[in-house]
Parts: C-alpha cells; sequence; structure tokens
C-alpha cells in the first residue's frame, strides 16, 4: 500500500501514566499492520510515562496537549492539531471524557469518531461518579462508532439498547502470549535478585495506587493471610497517589518488611513467573487484562465479583465478594488450584480471543471498513 493511503488514527490517550488503557492500546499498535494503518497519540502533557522511543521508530508521533480541565486551551490546541494531521479517524479511549475531543473532532470535520468504554464505576466513588454520570449521557452524541472492551464495559456507557442493537464493537484486551509465558529462569533470577527464599509464597498485585484498585482491603488480606503463614511476601507494582497512604497502613501493621514495593515496571510479564497467586479485590473493572496476563503465565488469581468474568478463561481464576471477610478471602489463596506445570497455559491462552495476533488483525480489518464505508458515502454525497 502507497503511503497515501495509510488510515492514520489519531489515539486520544489523555494522561498517559502507564496504565492498562496504555498497555492495550500499545500492544494493538505493535501487532498491526503499519503499511496499512498508523497510529499517532494524543496525549496531556503532563504525562508520565509515554515511550516516545518506540512509538516514534513504529513511524508514529506523539502530540501532547492541554489536559482537557484547562478547556478552552484544550479545544484550541486539539482541534489544530487534529486539523494539522488531515485525520479521517479518531479513536478516543477516555471513556465518559470522550465527549471532549470528539466533540472537537467533529467541528474539525473528522467523519469517523469512535468512543471506546475501557471501565465501568463503584459506588465508593461518589465524586467520580457525579463527573461520570453527568457526561455520559453525551457519551454517544458525537460519535459514530461505539468500541468496548466487555459486553459489561459498553452497556455501562453506551447502554443496553445500542448493545442488543449490535452498535457496540467488541475490541479484547488482546496481548502477545508467547511474552507472558512462565518462565522458570525468570522467576529464578527475580527471586535471586530480591533476597527471596525460593519456597517463600509470594503474592503479586500490578495496579496504580487509586481507590478502583482497593488497596486498603488487600493489606488486610495479606495480614490475615501472613499471620498463619509467616513465610510468605507481598508484592505491589504500579505508582499513584495513594501509595503514601499504604506504606503507613503498612507500617502500622509491622509488614514493612514483608511488603515489595516495585513502583511502575516495564517487564510485568516476567514478574508473573515469579509470584505464587496474583491477588486482585477491585472495587471495579472494565476488563482486569493483568489476570489475562497472569493466567497466560500459569499464576493462579483471586478476583472480586466486581471483575467481569470475562476474565476467567481457566481454572486458574476464583472470584470471591468484597463484603466476604477477610478470613474467607485467606482461606481462597490457599485454596486455589496450584498447577505445577505452568507452561501449558501459554498454549491454553493462545487459543482464546485475547490472542493479539488474531485481534489486530480483527481491528485493521474494522478501520479499513469504516474508512470505505465512509468513503462510498462520501462519493454518494458528492453524486447527489
Amino acid at each position: 500500500m502507497e503511503n497515501e493511503k495509510i488510515i492514520r488514527v489519531a489515539h486520544i490517550i489523555g494522561k498517559w501514566i502507564g496504565g492498562g488503557v496504555e498497555a492495550v492500546v500499545m500492544n494493538y499498535y505493535r501487532n498491526i499492520d503499519r503499511s496499512k494503518i498508523q497510529f499517532d497519540f494524543f496525549c496531556d502533557e503532563d504525562s508520565t510515562d509515554i515511550p516516545f522511543n518506540e512509538i516514534q521508530a513504529l513511524g508514529g508521533k506523539v502530540i501532547l496537549i492541554p489536559p482537557y480541565q484547562n478547556i478552552f486551551k484544550y479545544n484550541k490546541i486539539l482541534k489544530i492539531e487534529l486539523e494539522k494531521g488531515e485525520y479521517k479517524i479518531i479513536h478516543s479511549h477516555i471513556n465518559a471524557l470522550s465527549v471532549f475531543p470528539l466533540r472537537i473532532a467533529k467541528k474539525s470535520g473528522i467523519q469517523i469518531r469512535i468512543a471506546h468504554s475501557h471501565s465501568t464505576t463503584n459506588n465508593i466513588e461518589w465524586k467520580k461518579n457525579i463527573i461520570k454520570s453527568l457526561l455520559k449521557p453525551f457519551s454517544k452524541i458525537y460519535a459514530t462508532d461505539f468500541f468496548a472492551c466487555t459486553e459489561h464495559a459498553g452497556k455501562w456507557l453506551f447502554g443496553k439498547s445500542a448493545y442488543k442493537k449490535n452498535k457496540i464493537f467488541i475490541l479484547n484486551n488482546a496481548i502477545d502470549i508467547k511474552n507472558y509465558k512462565f518462565d522458570s529462569e525468570k522467576r529464578k533470577q527475580f527471586r535471586e535478585r530480591n533476597n527471596i527464599n525460593s519456597d517463600t509464597f509470594v503474592i503479586g498485585h500490578a495496579g496504580r495506587f487509586v481507590t478502583q484498585k482497593n488497596h486498603e482491603f488487600l493489606i488486610d488480606i495479606f495480614d490475615k493471610f501472613y499471620k498463619k503463614n509467616k513465610n510468605s511476601l507481598l508484592i505491589l507494582v504500579g505508582q499513584g497517589p495513594l501509595q503514601g497512604k499504604i506504606k503507613e497502613k503498612i507500617n502500622n501493621l509491622k509488614l514493612e518488611d514483608k511488603v515489595l514495593f516495585l513502583n511502575q515496571r516495564n517487564d510485568l510479564n516476567e514478574l508473573y513467573s515469579a509470584f505464587d497467586l496474583f491477588l486482585f479485590p477491585s472495587l471495579y473493572e472494565g476488563l482486569g487484562m493483568v489476570i489475562i496476563e497472569a493466567q497466560t503465565s500459569g499464576c493462579p488469581c483471586l478476583v472480586s465479583t466486581e471483575v467481569p468474568r470475562d476474565v476467567k478463561l481457566t481454572d486458574l481464576v476464583k472470584f470471591e465478594d468484597l463484603n466476604s471477610n477477610v478470613d474467607i478471602w485467606s482461606y481462597d489463596i490457599m485454596s486455589l488450584k496450584k498447577d505445577s506445570d505452568r507452561e501449558k497455559y501459554e498454549k491454553i491462552m493462545s487459543k482464546t480471543q485475547y490472542n493479539i495476533i488474531t485481534e489486530a488483525k480483527k481491528l485493521e480489518n474494522k478501520y479499513i471498513e469504516l474508512e470505505e464505508k465512509n468513503e462510498k458515502s462520501s462519493d454518494f454525497n458528492l453524486v447527489k
């Protein structure tokens, strides 16, 4: 395909802080046919973890814009950049907030405007819910197409009616399966580097230190588990505004020597091999991509019932209600299946709908289909 025929897609990321949504988009970018489709990334100028070099090497661009909170400057700069790029497709990943960039995209003449739902909500985050509730009704006004990572996430943002009418395109949060295969050597190396005995039971968690991820309850669960299982360790991967509060809680429980903070990491695919169990008591999730990844590594996962059932692809996943007390969660940890043949899960997961090889092709075809449909519509209008 000639260069001028490459479809360039403007991806609205928001604040790039190394979260799950950014990982999903990059997985697709690495695996899509970039001779046909190219991505440009519109990110808040206060983003902290943008992989500039990789994006540039893959042929994409990073365009920094003001955060939407500075709405007048945001609108002005975004409009200039969208018109400069002459995009025919804009793909927004900021859930209910997509109303802001898609409105500007429409004013800029972009015909294909995708709103993508990656998450849901929970009653505990009432302040966020007010904003989400106010913006949700507008989520469909400027979008021409609706994407979601799961049926649950799609219904939450776009409504059950849109799902029943097949107006929501489900794009799975796929991963590069081979990168998450269990590696006994990586497990050994990580434990040796961090002075962790080979027989120590390691519980892992990855996620931003925000209310949604429910770290306080997670620490309570580990505290209960540790009291009966002294040869155990908790590893927390991620960063965020509540990290200091969680460290204080750990110190108060005198667990500081039993909890390892790893901050933001780019080698999570290898860390799963070092874990014996993945603990994920989230208040809500659009999917919970880390559970897909952990299963690929053969790592048992204890997950809250607020996480969509879509994540259960193997016998490694157990769901528990957040209303259950820490004794039950602690018991669940020991009752979860431990399979000595962890390598076999790569093959199992490669046959699921979360294989990036097949899903990237699906997205590529969808972009091309939308572009061709738009061109035919434009030609028809010209004839009229």
